[in-house]
């Protein structure tokens, strides 16, 4: 049987075919866009930006589906922040996730007083001037807290297990975190109570980091605990040969150095922040302020022990230490 399609219905039929692109079109340009800046690269973060999706989720929202993220990567050259920052403020984003420590958030702040921002980590926001305070944030941003500045001390006493007999401890720190002086007090007194020797190298760079270790050599130290900073994590496996080849025990804060061959860590579990971040941004874009989400703080850490590295640096670890982990790589 032959249908006949008069004039005017094929008119009506292709303009309802030409439609549904534009009508594509226009959700798409519709969709809200999330500006992700970032201080380091991208790899050793891929967990914890599934833990973001993961939150974004939770509220409803899929990248691609209902909404766009706008990745921005300064791969460890943090003076490239503040033109990612502005980059994202002329785009127009919604809100602006500042992510890998406390340089990025400053760096978004300084872009915008009106854009939200969202921060999946700094280690003290008020102190920081980044927000007015816990409960109230009151500006434009608001995240989570980390602990970074006071968990030296923690680290030390991991450090001590491992090995009872160090005296002289090593600090490697970015003179350039803002917290830096805090880190520094911290371990320095928990040091002090403990009868032990600190002494500080400054690392600000992956240069920097090779002219510390040498320095560690010459005083002969026993142990190294390695500050919270996202250039460490940047410079992981720089960060795990030079402790091998100089026998050196070194304690990190983040997992993802053990994974890679470093010793043991200690620290915030990082993808469940990211997560909160991305809770905070749906609650954004349905219609909350940041000023009136309250800044969370970290309350889940993770131990992490490399018995293969143990065992190529004559390290023996205690079982109350390994019943005490998260995560046992072997």
């Amino acid at each position: 049987m032959t249908v006949t399609i008069g004039r005017r219905e094929l008119l009506a039929a292709l303009g309802c075919a030409a439609a549904w692109p534009l009508a594509a079109r226009a959700q798409q340009a519709a969709m809200p866009v999330i500006g992700f800046m970032h201080s380091a690269s991208p790899g050793p973060y891929e967990p914890y930006v599934a833990g973001f999706r993961q939150g974004l989720t939770e509220l409803g929202y899929v990248e691609g589906r209902n909404l766009t993220l706008d990745y921005r990567w300064a791969e460890g050259h943090f003076e490239r922040l503040p033109s990612l920052a502005t980059a994202l403020v002329q785009r127009g984003v919604s809100v602006i996730v500042a992510a890998g420590g406390n340089v990025s958030v400053l760096a978004a702040r300084a872009a915008t007083s009106t854009i939200p921002i969202v921060f999946p980590g700094v280690d003290d926001p008020v102190k920081l001037g980044i927000v007015a305070s816990f409960s109230r944030p009151g500006g434009n941003a608001t995240g989570v807290s980390l602990f970074n500045a006071v968990l030296g001390s923690k680290r030390l006493g991991l450090l001590r297990e491992l090995v009872p007999q160090a005296t002289a401890i090593a600090l490697m720190v970015n003179p350039r975190n803002p917290t830096t002086e805090d880190q520094v007090r911290d371990l320095e007194a928990a040091a002090l109570t403990a009868g032990l020797r600190i002494q500080v190298f400054n690392a600000a760079d992956a240069n920097e980091i090779d002219i510390a270790f040498a320095a560690m050599r010459e005083h002969r130290v026993d142990a190294l605990v390695v500050g919270g900073d996202p250039l460490f994590l940047n410079e992981r496996d720089r960060l795990t040969v030079l402790p091998a080849r100089d026998r050196l025990p070194t304690i990190y804060n983040q997992r993802e150095i053990p994974a890679v061959g470093g010793l043991i860590s200690y620290g915030v579990h990082f993808p469940e922040n990211y997560r909160q971040a991305g809770i905070y941004v749906g609650h954004i874009l349905k219609g909350e302020k940041a000023a009136d989400l309250p800044v969370v703080q970290s309350t889940k850490f993770e131990l992490v022990i490399n018995l293969k590295t143990a065992k190529a640096l004559g390290v023996e670890i205690p079982a109350t230490l390994l019943a005490r982990a998260h995560a046992v790589i072997e």
